[in-house]
């Protein structure tokens, strides 16, 4: 192994998406910096979606004399090959590897792949001490490093940090790097649920970082308007005094601009805290839920402990309030679910109407308890990642395919929080709401419509279409013209187009008449006539400049009199 002091150390992230920032590598660098004040340590980040001849060439030209690679699922295949590439071209650089791709499975990783090294478990003070060994040369000893992995030698678990020695990764590096992008930030660490299919529960202890602290970073993102931070706690309110601390200090200090993303156990939410969380600024709060199955045999049998009513009750709760986005998790192949009982716990978490509903599938992670119970239990999964399930004793593969259409179709039409009239509409034509995407499903496949080749607009001209076809034995004459001002609402309220839809008819003479005189008006805003049972007209007006922070459609207001007005001034004046 060279030992060049004079070369640098970067560590490489690989993000999923441009809008992610990767905290493992910048607190990796930061602690290590600290640590070790004359080491010259820098960051590269790209994505998965970048060309890696590109990548390689961008480390390469830095001419590091250690780089460090942080690997999830989601970028390991890609890393793998820009360490086997970087290896020839720069043979006397030290190349390690960290994260939880990793971390359970380091000696297989290392036949795979020619990298010197493997950092286990948390990485900050195991880096610190790699590059504290790495500055001293040939006098330095990697048997000293705790946490680490080679061919020739592992050595003892590293000691987990103190929460309050984390320095804020935020404050020393340049804005622009974190422009437009989503910004994570943790107040503990651990977990004290164990999920067998979660590696949160391979750590059991709790540790949470001083209040004071907590605040100070916080007041950063307030100060700065960052839009949106996501806590990646694992679960934020198994706190309670700690959450209801916290959750107090974003309400006070509210800039009205930035949101924070919590992931919370819905059932163990006390009073205080929801009566705290349901009366602050729509929009202020994001809340993640992972209710996961409503199967009591199954949430027993990945010992998950959760009271399916009242999750029920308390995202109910907040929905009513309708102040905080709300996203609610399920997962299709857990043991003991099958099929038809999975359609039960869709059905039962899509009647809430959350503003989001994943449906996801099992992952089976190196190192969690599912993945070493795998071969008994009889779940086959993928051998490569993300490690996804295939079948189970309890659904086939050719069930799972049947979720993951519909899966696609609830993204598009439901997830997107664009359609939400119209899927009212659809949703009396079904007998389940899984039915609704099951046979959206099929109707794409049956029009050859593909997933990524659509226009949002032509997705509410499919989705008229689709009614269309549903709506067969249906007394047509008293809802189709409903379906269709649903659609050109749901449209307007989230689009300013330029262009009609086809199904949308002529703008009427009243509606231009409004904008006669103010031709910014115009630009920032849209009028529409929609038509009453009765007949009569009913103009709304759909402003561009404002938006719910929630369900980020814009704001619209009944301006039926206005508009009866002027027309009858322009009757006047002719």
């Amino acid at each position: 192994m060279s030992n060049d002091k004079s070369k640098k150390i970067i560590l490489v992230a690989v993000n999923a998406k441009y809008i992610h920032s990767n905290p493992g590598v910048y607190s990796l660098c930061a602690c290590a910096g600290k640590r070790n004040p004359d080491a010259k340590i820098s960051t590269l980040i790209f994505t998965i979606n970048q060309d890696i001849q590109q990548v390689i060439r961008d480390i390469y030209v830095q001419d590091p004399g250690l780089v460090g690679f942080s690997c999830y699922i989601w970028n390991i295949s890609m890393i793998k090959k820009i360490v086997t590439t970087l290896r020839k071209v720069l043979p006397d650089t030290q190349i390690w590897l960290g994260g939880p791709e990793v971390s359970y499975c380091a000696e297989e990783i290392l036949k795979q792949c020619p990298a010197d090294g493997i950092m286990v478990g948390e990485g900050e003070l195991t880096f610190a001490d790699l590059v504290r060994e790495y500055l001293l040369g040939s006098a330095g000893d990697y048997r000293q490093v705790k946490g680490i992995v080679t061919r020739e030698f592992a050595t003892a678990e590293a000691e987990m940090i103190p929460m309050d020695e984390l320095p804020f990764i935020y404050r020393d590096f340049p804005k622009e790097q974190f422009d437009n992008r989503i910004l994570y930030y943790e107040s503990s660490r651990g977990c004290p649920y164990g999920c067998t299919y979660c590696l949160s529960s391979v750590e059991k202890q709790l540790r949470f970082k001083s209040l004071d602290k907590v605040y100070e970073e916080l007041q950063f993102f307030l100060d700065h308007k960052v839009r949106q931070v996501k806590f990646v706690d694992r679960t934020f309110n198994s706190k309670d005094s700690h959450a209801l601390a916290i959750w107090r200090f974003l309400k006070e200090h509210d800039n009205g601009v930035t949101n924070f993303h919590f992931e919370i156990a819905a059932e163990t939410l006390s009073e205080e805290a929801l009566t705290l969380i349901t009366s602050m600024r729509p929009g202020l709060l994001r809340l993640e839920i992972g209710v996961q199955s409503t199967c009591k045999e199954t949430l027993k049998a990945i010992r998950r402990v959760m009271d399916v009513e009242k999750c029920k009750t308390v995202a109910k709760t907040i929905l009513e309030k309708g102040n905080v986005k709300l996203h609610l998790d399920l997962i299709a192949g857990l043991p003991g679910e099958s099929y038809r009982r999975f359609l039960q716990s869709f059905n039962e978490i899509y009647s809430l109407h959350p503003h989001e509903l994943q449906l996801g599938f099992l992952k089976v992670l190196k190192g969690t308890p599912i993945a070493e119970e795998a071969e008994k239990t009889g779940i086959v999964y993928e051998t490569e990642p993300p490690y996804e399930v295939l079948f189970t004793p309890d659904i086939s593969y050719a069930e799972l395919l049947k979720l993951k259409a519909a899966e696609e179709m609830l993204e598009i039409y439901y997830n997107s929080g664009q359609f939400g009239r119209s899927l009212a509409i659809l949703e009396d034509l079904f007998e389940t709401p899984y039915a609704l995407y099951e046979a959206l499903a099929d109707f794409y496949k049956e029009k050859g419509y593909g997933i990524l080749q659509q226009s949002r607009l032509k997705r509410y001209e499919i989705l008229l279409e689709f009614y269309e076809t549903a709506g067969t034995g249906r007394i047509k004459d008293e809802q189709d013209w409903k379906m269709k001002e649903c659609l050109l609402y749901d449209l307007y309220a989230r689009e300013n187009l330029k262009k009609r839809p086809a199904f949308a008819g002529k703008q009427t003479e009243e509606e231009r008449l409004f904008y006669r005189g103010n031709k910014q008006l115009m630009f920032d805003t849209h009028v529409e006539a929609f038509t009453e049972p009765d007949g009569a007209k009913r103009y709304l007006l759909f402003d561009y400049r404002q938006r719910d922070p929630v369900t980020e459609n814009v704001i619209v207001t009944d301006i039926t009199d206005e508009i009866n007005e002027r027309i009858a001034e322009h009757r006047d004046d002719n």
